[in-house]
């Protein structure tokens, strides 16, 4: 019978050979080409028995769907979703190449050790390994690695799921990222899995002006100067904070001393809270978690070095609570942008409202039991990520979709926070291996 520690270096060379791959994603059509990823993904998987389809929506962009048929079509079925494809990454700013995939001191290095190749690889090793030793579920047992996640999806989940919904389909999905331990203040580990995103409404802002000689710029009506207001009023913007069920039961479920939660839990303090909180991972991660947040990324502004320019484009990443749609969303904007609102037009590229799935659930109940395995005593709690998933397609076809993995106490849950799209990502081996073991274990629990 294969060793866990087998398992864990079929995982760590795979996730190594992923990050290697570099399926850098720039939101363009022809970025990604993640077709390296599922080729590299299939070879591993042949032989094992799995049944395997791949789907290419644009040249490149192809995700990999992998499936164990169950003997119950009435049974509950389960998908463990993944993505391929990752954020560009600066050589510059990190310790070691981001796409080298080196094992240094016991951790895998590379964009997209955390975000997500760390579960794609376990994932895949978990199911490969279940269907060598003939395991027969119940339920279906689905692996889908997909394109595209870090972009809009629309060459990835997102076409999946409105153009081949039979074959991604399942009662329950877990896709990333969740299971970061934390301790509570009586000593008792906590296991967050995410059960809900924040709406994705990307925009652009249109600012307008009149082109001018740049040697005359007095009283000229320079759109990149407006522009500029309209970055300093964004960043400056404080919405009310709101409270929601998987933030309350996240802290009160955690063991916070009162100290924290207090403050956390108060929608008067937690603004002031955040701004002076030591920890600069759990304040950001509060703030997001508890606000409608606005942040200027992508400006394009001008044509020539001596002309005024006359039009800018101002990108807009907006993330929205439970709760907000496109109305709400642009009246938040239009606040904004108050009195520039005659030069200033409002263009959305992404409408999408925040998406959460139950907690009580079988398959809460299930993580419950198998995290008991790995951190004796554990306990799980809700979680709302601030990032989007792909969970929020999965949620359109009726899927009960969580975020969960099992990571050590190597890394501490702050610094995890700093690492997606960060910096010096990485993940140690004991990660992947009590990831790859989860999965079997949770298939084992749930599926038959």
């Amino acid at each position: 019978m294969t060793s866990e520690t087998t398992r864990a270096d079929e995982a760590t060379d795979l996730l190594q050979h992923l990050i290697r791959n570099g399926c850098v994603n720039d939101g363009t059509v022809y970025s990604g080409q993640e077709q390296r990823s599922v080729d590299l993904l299939r070879g591993y998987l042949e032989g094992s028995g799995l049944d395997m389809e791949t789907y290419e929506p644009a040249p490149g962009r192809t995700s990999l769907v992998a499936k164990i048929h169950g003997s119950d079509p009435s049974a509950p079925s389960l998908a463990l979703l993944g993505h391929t494809d990752v954020v560009p990454a600066n050589a510059d700013d990190w310790s070691h190449d981001p796409f080298g995939g080196e094992l240094i001191d016991g951790s895998v290095w590379g964009r997209g050790a955390i975000d997500m190749l760390n579960l794609t690889a376990t994932m895949a090793t978990g199911i490969r390994h279940l269907a060598l030793s003939g395991f027969r579920p119940a339920g279906d047992l689905t692996y889908v690695a997909v394109a595209d996640e870090e972009g809009l999806s629309t060459y990835g989940a997102k076409w999946l799921c409105k153009n081949a919904a039979d074959d991604v389909r399942s009662d329950y999905v877990i896709t990333e990222s969740g299971g970061f331990p934390m301790g509570g203040a009586d000593g008792t580990t906590r296991l967050p899995v995410i059960v809900g995103e924040k709406g994705v409404f990307w925009c652009v802002l249109i600012v307008k002006g009149t082109p001018g000689h740049g040697s005359q710029p007095l009283r000229t009506d320079n759109a990149l100067v407006k522009a500029a207001e309209l970055v300093r009023r964004i960043d400056e913007f404080r919405p009310q904070a709101q409270l929601h069920e998987a933030w309350t039961r996240f802290i009160e479920g955690i063991g916070f001393p009162a100290e924290l939660a207090g403050p956390l839990l108060d929608p008067e303090q937690i603004d002031a809270f955040c701004d002076t909180l030591p920890l600069v991972g759990l304040a950001r991660q509060a703030h997001a978690c508890t606000h409608t947040t606005m942040a200027p990324t992508v400006m394009r502004a001008g044509t020539k070095t001596n002309v005024i320019p006359d039009r800018v484009e101002l990108e807009v990443d907006i993330r929205s609570l439970p709760g907000w749609d496109t109305a709400d969303v642009r009246a938040m904007l239009e606040q904004v942008v108050g009195d520039l609102a005659d030069d200033v037009e409002i263009e959305f590229r992404s409408e999408e409202p925040a998406t959460t799935s139950p907690i009580d659930t079988p398959l809460w109940d299930a993580l419950q039991r198998v995290s008991q395995v790995f951190y004796p005593g554990a306990r799980n709690v809700p979680f709302l990520t601030v990032g989007a998933t792909d969970a929020r397609f999965t949620r359109t076809l009726g899927s009960v979709s969580y975020g969960f993995g099992l990571h050590s106490r190597a890394i501490g849950f702050e610094e995890y926070g700093t690492m997606f799209h960060g910096i010096d990502e990485r993940v140690d081996i004991e990660s992947l291996r009590l990831s790859t073991e989860m999965w079997m274990a949770l298939a084992d629990d749930f599926l038959v």
